[in-house]
């Protein structure tokens, strides 16, 4: 059994499940350490513009403290340039054979690396990022390359959540040696059996959701704000189903009354929130509804009344949204900014992709979905079901399992591999 340690910013929905299948399957014997507990409280989020807490456990089935930070304590925001005490303390004391951190954006994250290193300890890194589109064109770039060419000396393996972030490290030389295998994945179980449950009343759902029986249904949940693009999907459902944009053929006059045109459903909250109210004119309230934020526990209902899911983020290091709806065996349309859509997206196998920004073309795609048989569109669903069957909690344990092998080999050969 290794021993492990995991560092993070704070407690994480959907992480927490990831952590209790590790620490429970025997193989690792796991502390986690949290800079705040922020997340853990009733906390407000600029991004979604609203107060709230998090519906399911975020603690439960591991071992968990809090680093405090120097002279403001546990319970805070995300203040990434405030520093946390007792690291190295908590390493050295801890007879650990590993550290793991996830991300390097904050600066107790750094301080980790640099303690577990001063101590001699294999770091495993996991982190988001994907290649820039420009990278090293500006000076911000620049920086942000030199600075990671610093800290991955300091790095034993490499996490990978996909195959866009194997890459990412692969543009700083790292050997194929210390890349592993850690896919960004959610709690499949628990949204495939949610979102079974949720099968059965669908209907009286859609009732109380005040939805038309027989209309198809578009789905975007996330936050409002520009990088998540939800003013491009509104703008994309208008051209589909109006044609008042070159390139876009729209339904028959007929559509809305066949209860062929779909609805637009908004789930989220954010900054934007007017904004989209405003594009939306007279379809608000309509076919295009905004039925504000949603708890964890709201959302597998929703993905099960969908027939399409749809991300258009300009810019998404994953999308595990994307996890969850397939979970609910729904095709899904991701821009080509999403970091999931290398892997979990096969276009015109269980949803598609389209450049990002290409209004036209997320309008083509939603019609083409849509104005299939309803048997294609659920068995472009069945396949999302069953490839985000294999990306799940035993791939991340099998993959953290032969880094810490890698790294725990090397260590005691004579050395960390760096």
């Amino acid at each position: 059994m290794f021993r492990l340690a995991y560092i993070v910013t704070h407690p994480i929905q959907y992480q927490a499940p990831l952590l209790r299948y590790i620490a429970t399957g025997g193989e690792f014997d796991l502390d986690v350490f949290f800079l705040s507990d922020f997340s853990l409280h009733v906390h407000h989020e600029k991004a979604f513009n609203r107060t709230f807490q998090w519906d399911v456990p975020m603690t439960e089935g591991y071992s968990w403290e809090l680093l405090p930070r120097w002279g403001i304590g546990p319970s805070n925001g995300m203040l990434s340039w405030w520093p946390a005490r007792s690291i190295k303390q908590k390493l050295k004391r801890g007879n650990f054979d590993a550290v793991w951190v996830h991300g390097w954006g904050h600066i107790g994250l750094r301080q980790a690396i640099r303690a577990a290193h001063a101590l001699a300890l294999p770091v495993l890194l996991r982190g988001e990022s994907k290649p820039d589109s420009q990278p090293n064109r500006t000076l911000r770039g620049w920086l942000r390359h030199a600075f990671c060419h610093r800290l991955f000396r300091r790095v034993g393996g490499y996490l990978c959540i996909g195959s866009l972030n194997r890459e990412f490290y692969r543009g700083f030389g790292v050997p194929e040696e210390k890349l592993f295998s850690m896919p960004y994945a959610v709690d499949n179980e628990w949204f495939r059996t949610r979102s079974s449950e949720a099968t059965a009343r669908r209907e009286a759902f859609r009732k109380e959701t005040g939805l038309e029986p027989g209309r198809p249904v578009i789905l975007f949940a996330a936050k409002f704000i520009p990088v998540k693009a939800p003013g491009d999907l509104l703008e994309a459902y208008k051209q589909a189903w109006s044609g008042k944009r070159p390139g876009v053929v729209a339904s028959p006059p007929q559509a809305k009354k066949d209860g062929v045109k779909p609805y637009l459903l908004f789930v989220g909250d954010g900054p934007l929130r007017g904004v989209l109210e405003a594009q939306a004119g007279a379809l608000k309230g309509s076919d295009v509804r905004f039925l504000g934020f949603k708890n964890q526990t709201e959302l597998p209902a929703l993905y099960d009344l969908c027939d399409v899911f749809v991300l258009p983020s300009v810019h998404e290091p994953w999308g595990l949204v994307v996890n969850e709806v397939m979970n609910a065996a729904k095709p899904v349309i991701v821009s080509d900014r999403v970091g999931a859509a290398p892997d979990l997206v096969e276009d015109g196998i269980n949803g598609f992709t389209y450049q990002s920004g290409d209004v036209v073309a997320l309008a083509m795609k939603l019609k083409k979905i849509l104005e299939s048989p309803q048997t294609e569109r659920e068995k472009m669903g069945q396949r999302s079901l069953e490839r985000i069957n294999t990306w799940d909690f035993t791939a991340d344990r099998d993959g953290l399992l032969t880094a810490l092998s890698f790294v725990y080999l090397k260590r005691h050969q004579g050395g960390i591999a760096i």
